[in-house]
């Protein structure tokens, strides 16, 4: 809504020129980020006031860590204030004529709002299982199916790649995946549902969810420029001016208009930084399933609409990580009556075996930005 009224400004009165800036998305980037972060670090003490308030603390397993009970009572669903400090600065510096934008933010607060029934659930009947599994995942279902279903019928996405594949470090013009519409749709909805609860599971120490988080969603705002930014001019070495689309540069698709999907995930980096402020250890606030569903179905949703659904998995790896060691664990436990791990997610495996909790968050993130860089890496294949 504010870019549209700066350049609404900007054409109707001479000496606001200068707000042409605006029309760039590297300064919207920029402006979003800031926005969000500057909410988050404003709004939260007064949030977490109200949280107290209302009395409306974490509910801890009693089968968990002993070291858990003391965050007993922790004012949680801190996502909602996430949402608000992402949901904002998106609407203030996106183009909202932008497909890409609602389809994001579709995803992002439909799962929000599945998760704020599930805390509330938690809170109201001081029950940790919240919102029985089934109901959850038919919502998720529901939404995801919904965003994926309209993406695929839009022309958002170009018709010769939208049923396509990139595999990380294979040259995605030369050798992509072909799939039909009925296994593409199927597997994207895989994709923004298993990010969701990959990110939900990894939400179970201070800051070890939001961390990732911040990191992935840093490398998917490089992503969704590459992939949608247009036509750019650069030197060649003969001294003249060469147009060149950078997609076609890294050998990737290009997507015009996915370049607006940055702001969105600069915001989602500003809201995860205010907020992890006041979610490091010792946290003064937990996110809740009201913020890690719709961070990770956000993930989820940004890696379908700029074809980067393999490179999810390299760059959330943590999150990967933490969903298939519960999977491997119950498999486990059904097939064998053994248990590979001390306790699932693995988080608490690391916990159980001695490392203090900072340690396990410091190199879970260590990690993340690793693998952040490996996804990267992936960018120019020859």
């Amino acid at each position: 809504m504010l870019f549209h009224l700066l350049m609404r400004l900007k054409e109707t009165v001479s000496w606001l020129s200068w707000l042409n800036v605006v029309r760039y998305t590297s300064t919207r980037i920029i402006a979003a980020t800031m926005t969000a972060l500057l909410l988050s670090f404003l709004l939260s003490p007064w949030f977490i006031r109200r949280l107290k308030e209302s009395q409306i603390g974490q509910v801890v397993r009693d089968d968990g860590p002993q070291s858990h009970l003391s965050k007993r009572g922790t004012p949680t669903m801190g996502g909602t204030l996430i949402l608000f400090s992402l949901v904002v600065p998106t609407l203030l510096w996106c183009d909202l004529r932008n497909g890409f934008i609602w389809l994001v933010l579709l995803v992002t607060v439909g799962y929000g709002v599945v998760g704020f029934f599930d805390d509330y659930l938690k809170l109201s009947k001081r029950n940790p299982k919240g919102l029985p599994g089934r109901y959850k995942l038919a919502l998720q279902f529901v939404i995801g199916l919904a965003a994926v279903w309209m993406l695929f019928r839009s022309d958002l996405i170009p018709p010769s790649v939208r049923t396509q594949l990139a595999l990380p470090f294979v040259n995605f013009q030369r050798h992509p995946i072909n799939l039909s519409v009925w296994l593409y749709i199927p597997f994207a909805l895989l994709v923004v549902m298993g990010a969701s609860n990959a990110v939900n599971l990894t939400d179970g120490l201070d800051g070890l969810a939001i961390g990732p988080v911040i990191i992935s969603s840093g490398a998917f705002l490089i992503l969704a420029y590459v992939v949608g930014v247009e036509t750019m001019i650069v030197k060649h070495v003969s001294g003249a001016d060469v147009p060149v689309k950078l997609a076609d540069y890294l050998y990737l698709p290009h997507i015009s208009g996915a370049s607006e999907l940055a702001i969105f995930c600069g915001a989602m980096v500003g809201a995860g930084i205010g907020f992890l402020w006041y979610n490091t250890y010792p946290a003064s606030v937990f996110m809740g399933d009201v913020g890690a569903l719709a961070l990770g179905g956000a993930l989820g949703m940004l890696a379908v609409a700029t074809k980067n659904e393999f490179t999810l998995a390299v760059i959330g790896g943590i999150f990967v990580l933490e969903a298939i060691s519960v999977m491997a664990q119950v498999a486990s436990f059904k097939l064998t009556g053994k248990r590979i791990f001390k306790m699932a997610p693995i988080h608490h495996h690391f916990e159980l075996k001695g490392w203090p909790e900072p340690k396990v968050i410091v190199r879970f993130w260590i990690l993340s930005f690793f693998l952040a860089l490996i996804g990267l890496m992936a960018l120019k294949v020859r």
